[in-house]
């Protein structure tokens, strides 16, 4: 359950990525199934194209919506089997999690993962139009995702227009053009200062949706967990489809249609073309994501998301939902 930046790094160094199930709960990587797939691959039991890796090297968790994995046990799980740790944190500025009531936070990004790739796109919680930031603890990995950020310049090359600096410069290593320009990020280091702010009027968002929606029970709300500070970039509900006549493509369209924008986080990788005929992963590959997919809608969320709106929303759903209710239908039928 993520979008296709976090397999296709994988893809762009030649390496194959093994997908794996998430928890039906939370959507997080399902670290029971990590452990089942990693012994089918070592008996070569996973799909032909998978089975020619040649050995498992790191993990690359999901940070949903912008609430954590519980990241001790993706420590631990990475520790047992020589792992590296990337955490796809692009939903979780500026997210926090704790191992128990009363102990710390900790902050996704200061020494959660080997690295962490937060993003800033334009419907991110601080954002800079396109665009994010990695961050790590080991000083020379940073040295290198500089360097390679930019062509491979030699390092001189960063101040040769300054006053002081000199024209030449070297190539060191065949590198990409993945730096930020100086204007984008001008634009995000002047909302880092707000980032908690914005993050707590996203939290208020949705704390009303979760009190007017509460007791529409064709739909099922976030969980919440006091140990973690969800980021809140999505407010995603899923719909009991044996409570509804519709599906939720169907649901969507009525959205549409009452003037509600919608999306859905997201189509899982399974079902992407490119991964079913490159791979030959199916829907049994992955029963709690291919069965979440099915029922997802992620809801209008933003800081300025005033009431007059929010209550549009949620009208627009109770609408729906009445109007397409399974027992009403059911009803509706035997009198007839």
């Amino acid at each position: 359950m993520t979008f296709a930046a976090t397999a296709e790094v994988v893809r762009y160094r030649g390496a194959i990525p093994i997908l794996v199930d998430v928890d039906p709960v939370t959507l997080h990587l399902d670290l029971r199934d990590a452990a089942r797939k990693i012994d089918l691959f070592r008996r070569g039991a996973l799909p032909p194209a998978v089975s020619r890796a040649t050995r498992v090297a790191g993990i690359m968790p999901v940070h949903v919506g912008g609430v954590m994995m519980d990241i001790s046990k993706v420590r631990r799980f990475a520790q047992e089997r020589g792992l590296w740790v990337i955490e796809d944190a692009a939903h979780a500025f500026p997210a926090a999690w704790r191992p128990a009531p009363g102990e710390a936070w900790q902050r996704c990004g200061e020494d959660t993962a080997d690295v962490t790739c937060f993003s800033f796109y334009a419907n991110k919680t601080i954002t800079t139009g396109e665009g994010g930031m990695a961050v790590t603890g080991d000083a020379a990995l940073a040295d290198r995702m500089r360097l390679m950020s930019l062509h491979g310049l030699s390092h001189d090359a960063w101040g040769r227009y300054t006053g002081n600096g000199a024209w030449d410069y070297r190539i060191l290593a065949p590198g990409y053009k993945y730096n930020m320009t100086d204007l984008a990020a001008a634009i995000g280091v002047a909302q880092l200062p707000r980032a908690e702010e914005m993050r707590r009027a996203r939290e208020d968002r949705a704390r009303r949706y979760m009190e007017r929606l509460r007791n529409v029970e064709e739909i099922e709300l976030p969980g919440e967990d006091p140990d973690r500070l969800h980021a809140w970039h999505l407010f995603p509900v899923r719909l009991r489809l044996e409570a509804l006549e519709i599906g939720r493509d169907e649901f969507l369209a009525g959205l549409r249609d009452e003037g509600v924008g919608t999306s859905v986080h997201w189509r899982p990788l399974h079902l992407h073309p490119y991964y079913e005929e490159t791979f030959g992963w199916t829907r049994a590959d992955f029963p709690a994501a291919s069965r979440a997919w099915e029922r997802l809608v992620s809801l209008p969320l933003y800081p300025d998301l005033d009431d007059e709106s929010q209550d549009r929303v949620i009208g627009a759903i109770e609408t729906l939902c009445r109007r397409h209710a399974a027992a009403a239908a059911g009803a509706a039928a035997a009198g007839s």
